[in-house]
């Protein structure tokens, strides 16, 4: 992939923590506080990890011998991930395990702690402190890379599989094992009760989560399976569940370990690369404007911002106006008045129709959804993963109050709704940040008289209009951010009504034909 494509230095990676970050804006620097603050309590855990092994010694010999099974005899391995380094002896990377043992395998982990505790566990093992979003990397090939249990604390699982995937051979296989959430509340009381490890939150993945992010990093999966049915030892009966039980039909779905197999695929973008026209409709946010403009990255040959002002009351045109007399880089930044228009939705149909350029990004102006992630649609969209690129936010944990409990609720309802009623997966039907070519907007817009005006937020408008002209709609998870600058437009009780009734009117002319 091209740097062109790539985009910007958030998709980079940025520099060490602490290396030139004199020039940070402030949104980097918050960044950086909550990496160092995460190595942090991962460096806390260390101390008791060994302990916590020893307590569930059953389940991490299970975990090892699943493993173990999907690695050729032999392979070079790369663990992320790697703890005190007690799957990767197991590998046989440590030289004295009987199993087939490979060539000088690594271990990574960004807990400097951690890393000090598994050299002196395995003195033998290539164990260094990395963070892999972010730090250099070993020197490849590897014939395989292992992640067991370490996607749920990546901060950004797509750019570590993307910056992993030119360390594989050819021939090589990553392979990405998690626990089901289905689980979940069995393993928060083991944690309250002393009987698990005590991570910080973790992200919320699904299988079919997982398979979509490996898609999203240029792998294609070849073998996806279930395993573990009873994580404790228990004589005769465990040997039972998790060797037969755990790969029957309906039981397997209950399994605690999900795992995958995938291999590296060429990507291939569309020559030229498009322009890119970001909408960004905005009421009363005067003090997101120029975060907006100084944290959106041009990709592409070029890259227009366009502002498209509800009749704000707060001097946020006036802000713009400012903007666009004294700006000298490189985005071109235009201004819509939205006028007697109403709502979100008409507000982006109206950017749309002023935007010149073939790929279209909706950018809400509160930044709850970072500039900074919008490369990352724009390489979904140019290496053909999808034709409307969804971005979702009930993935990764969330940032302090980015998301009140009962909106939070009320978007994994519709989400599963709209999943159903559109034979798609839909994770987050009402996160703001969507991306489409122009042609795919206008075949949505030239269709728009089947639903007609129904939907003043945009969002059901353009999942609606292209689930019917059967278009493949690509969910992208995003990170979602607390907003520092105004207050939400969303009322949670009235507008879940409303949409609640526009679920109801897709029904009828999604699956009735009324």
């Amino acid at each position: 992939m091209s740097e062109t494509v790539a985009g910007t230095k958030a998709e980079s990676g940025g520099g060490a923590p602490g290396e030139g970050s004199a020039g940070w804006s402030a949104f980097e620097r918050r960044e950086l506080d909550r990496r160092m603050a995460r190595a942090a309590i991962y460096d806390a855990i260390a101390e008791g990890r060994a302990d916590w092994v020893e307590k569930n010694r059953y389940y991490a010999d299970e975990v090892a011998r699943l493993v173990r099974s999907l690695v050729p005899p032999g392979s070079r391995v790369l663990e992320v991930g790697v703890g005190l380094g007690d799957l990767l002896a197991a590998l046989g990377h440590d030289g004295g395990h009987p199993h087939a043992p490979g060539r000088d395998g690594v271990g990574l982990d960004i807990s400097p702690r951690t890393i000090e505790l598994a050299r002196a566990r395995h003195p033998s093992l290539d164990l260094r402190v990395a963070d892999v979003e972010r730090d250099a990397l070993p020197e490849g090939p590897f014939d395989v890379i292992v992640l067991s249990d370490a996607v749920g604390l990546l901060e950004d699982i797509e750019r570590a599989l993307t910056r992993l995937r030119p360390l594989l051979t050819p021939e090589g296989r990553i392979i990405v094992t998690y626990y089901n959430f289905l689980w979940e509340p069995v393993l928060k009381l083991a944690e309250r009760v002393g009987k698990k490890t005590p991570w910080p939150d973790q992200n919320w993945l699904s299988m079919k989560d997982i398979e979509n992010l490996l898609h999203l990093s240029g792998y294609e999966v070849v073998r996806r399976g279930t395993d573990i049915l009873l994580p404790a030892y228990v004589p005769l009966v465990s040997t039972a569940m998790n060797r037969v039980a755990a790969q029957l039909p309906l039981l397997r779905e209950s399994a605690l370990v999900s795992y995958f197999v995938a291999r590296p695929v060429p990507e291939h973008a569309v020559s030229p690369l498009p322009a890119v026209s970001v909408v960004c409709p905005c009421r009363n946010e005067l003090g997101n404007i120029r975060e907006a403009v100084a944290r959106t990255p041009v990709m592409g040959p070029k890259t227009e911002l366009i502002f498209v002002d509800g009749n704000s009351t707060d001097g946020t045109v006036e802000e713009i106006e400012a903007v666009l007399a004294e700006y000298e880089g490189p985005l071109e930044l235009r201004l819509v008045r939205q006028g007697d228009g109403k709502g979100k939705g008409d507000a982006v149909r109206k950017g749309f129709a002023a935007a010149r350029y073939e790929v279209l990004m909706i950018l809400d102006s509160d930044l709850t959804v970072p500039p900074e992630d919008l490369p990352k649609f724009y390489k979904a969209l140019v290496t053909g993963k999808g034709e409307v690129i969804n971005g979702v936010r009930l993935v990764y944990p969330m940032e302090g109050e980015a998301m009140r409990f009962l909106n939070l609720l009320g978007n994994k309802f519709f989400s599963a709704c709209l999943s159903w009623l559109l034979e798609q997966p839909i994770k987050d039907s009402l996160c703001g940040t969507k991306v489409l070519t122009r042609r795919s907007w206008e075949r949505i817009s030239d269709n728009r008289a089947f639903f007609g005006d129904f939907d003043p937020f945009g969002d059901f408008d353009l999942l609606f209009g292209a689930a019917r002209l059967c278009m493949k709609i690509v969910d992208l998870p995003v990170r979602y951010r607390a907003r520092t600058y105004g207050d939400t437009k969303i009322s949670r009780f009235a507008h879940g009504w409303l949409l609640l009734k526009m679920t109801a009117f897709g029904f009828r002319k999604l699956r009735m034909g009324l």
